[in-house]
């Protein structure tokens, strides 16, 4: 944790990967006390929902220890996030890929969405969480000056595809340029071929981050499946380098000459990045 001119920062290793936070607040004690909660609110997330963690909530219920009906209120209702999810997409999303249970699909953008509203609730309101490049934005970057977001090209390591602009913003993206082909095609049982990425934005991340999980396994049917969500929006990257976008998208895609996008500082080493 340390001030800045700007406010406040953290970077926080959890969930196998690296989560920071920006608040661009003046420090109070309440701000900061929020942001150790905010923090011990992700380990909380990692120890119960991690497919990977062998006493988890998921790792028990996916052995058939546990019923959905023993488990907590909040299991539950992320068990029920996930099964909206699966029917607003057509059962492109889904928690239970080749037949187990791993919600992390979802779990990432809904631990970043409360993370941030515990910031929201002490007060911080121009605030920027992101994990994995996953991020949730609030307020301003800086008075009358909106968060800018640069989104990293799938093809071209150490570019950047697009810039996303905005206040009170969701900013998910899925490909397979870090982890390989990790998402599965729900109805097949096999890796999704996908675009090489695909970015939404939406009014908060737990959907947001759901839905471009989704977007990602459908392919060619993501455009128009998106464009009738009502307050998401798309760009993504295809494995040709062509790009497509939906009307609505709040950004502007990077010329491919360009190394990285004028004035876009890379604060952390993370998938994407806001100033």
């Amino acid at each position: 944790m340390s001030d800045t001119p700007r406010g406040l920062r953290h970077v926080e290793h959890v969930m196998g990967t690296v989560f920071s936070f920006d608040i661009r607040d003046p420090r109070t004690p309440a701000i900061g006390a929020a942001l150790r909660e905010a923090v011990a609110w992700l380990h909380h997330v990692d120890a119960e929902y991690s497919p990977y963690r062998p006493d988890s909530a998921v790792s028990r219920l996916a052995r058939g220890e546990t019923r959905p009906a023993d488990c907590s209120r909040e299991v539950r209702d992320v068990l029920a996030l996930c099964e909206g999810a699966a029917r607003v997409s057509g059962g492109w999303f889904s928690h239970r890929p080749g037949g187990g249970l791993d919600p992390s699909g979802l779990v990432k953008g809904w631990s970043i969405e409360h993370a941030s509203r515990i910031l929201d609730d002490a007060g911080a309101r121009n605030t920027c969480v992101n994990g994995g490049g996953d991020l949730r934005l609030r307020g301003e970057a800086a008075p009358g000056r909106p968060w800018s977001v640069g989104i990293a090209h799938p093809l071209r390591p150490g570019a950047l595809c697009a810039v996303v602009t905005g206040r009170d913003l969701a900013v998910a993206t899925s490909g397979t340029a870090e982890r390989g082909a990790h998402i599965v095609d729900p109805h097949t049982g096999a890796p999704a071929p996908g675009p090489a990425s695909v970015t939404l934005t939406g009014p908060g991340l737990t959907l947001t981050d759901a839905y471009a999980t989704a977007a990602f396994a459908m392919g060619d049917l993501a455009r128009d499946w998106v464009a009738s969500l009502d307050g998401y929006e798309a760009f993504a990257v295809l494995s040709d380098g062509i790009a497509w976008r939906t009307p609505g998208f709040p950004g502007t895609r990077v010329p491919q000459r360009d190394r990285r996008a004028d004035g876009i500082a890379l604060d952390v080493p993370l998938r994407e990045s806001c100033r």
